[in-house]
């Protein structure tokens, strides 16, 4: 199991449509759930995306800092949260992909100083004591300011890049950035573009861990609630999300194990300091 933080940087690279399609195509096994946070202060898109604005904004992110200042920020977070399949009341139909919605205007942020530590550590106790997995749109800023915190404590941080000149070049700057905030980041690529995989890595220094096809009518389904073509589930957007699923799961996994490698070692040497 796994806490994965996707990141962008200017040029709408696709952030939240990739996350939602990783979330929707993510293989869970009888029990397990799948969180998507949308962490991005500049605002999240999903409640007026792909939900149309069907649930106005009584879910969300700006609800946790009040719960927060009264102690009751773990019981408040299950409630913020909205099941994105099945039909409540049938077993048969789990309501197993959930939603945690971002705040609705980026103004909101402000308050959300005391949340983001909170988040941090209840990703990690989800994903530890359930067993769930968890998914973190960081949007553009996320990694940086206090909300960086989340990139930080997760598990794997995965930059998310259009192989375009222009997204590339904007993703420069960013990718330096993050590695030097959390080291170990990869490369998501939304194939829309002329530069292969390798070019992208030699340009921007990190590998690439995954590919999605540019896909621009089915990501609409997903980005701003366009209807489904038919067999949708079986694009092949929605293929190579599950593929990609699965990649970011085992570099989750590797880069976890160094870490903890890193801690214990850290841990002998303070021993022996004393």
């Amino acid at each position: 199991m796994a806490v994965i933080a996707l990141a962008g940087c200017t040029g709408a690279p696709g952030v939240t449509t990739t996350a939602l399609a990783l979330l929707l195509s993510w293989p869970l096994e009888p029990g397990r759930k799948m969180i998507l946070a949308e962490c991005d202060p500049d605002g999240g898109a999903v409640l007026h995306g792909l939900l149309q604005g069907t649930l106005g904004d009584r879910y969300g992110l700006r609800n946790l800092s009040v719960a927060a200042r009264k102690g009751e920020f773990g019981d408040a977070f299950w409630r913020q949260l909205i099941a994105l399949n099945g039909e409540e009341g049938k077993p048969e139909s789990p309501r197993d992909r959930l939603l945690l919605p971002g705040v609705t205007d980026p103004a909101q942020a402000a308050s959300l100083g005391s949340v983001w530590k909170g988040l941090a550590s209840m990703f990690r106790g989800i994903e530890t004591e359930h067993g769930h997995d968890v998914l973190i749109d960081l949007g553009r800023s996320g990694a940086f300011g206090l909300s960086g915190v989340l990139a930080e404590q997760a598990d794997a941080v995965i930059m998310v890049v259009r192989n375009t000149l222009r997204c590339l070049q904007a993703a420069q700057a960013r990718v330096t950035a993050l590695e030097e905030r959390v080291g170990d980041v990869g490369l998501l690529v939304i194939d829309e573009g002329p530069y292969p995989a390798g070019e992208v890595q030699r340009v921007l220094q990190v590998p690439v861990v995954a590919t999605l096809p540019y896909a621009p009518q089915d990501a609409r389904v997903l980005s701003d609630g366009a209807e489904q073509p038919r067999r949708f589930t079986r694009s092949p957007l929605m293929k190579a999300a599950r593929t990609s699923s699965a990649l970011l799961v085992q570099r989750a996994a590797v880069r976890r194990s160094r870490l903890d490698q890193r801690r214990v070692f850290a841990g002998g040497e303070a021993n022996r300091g004393r």
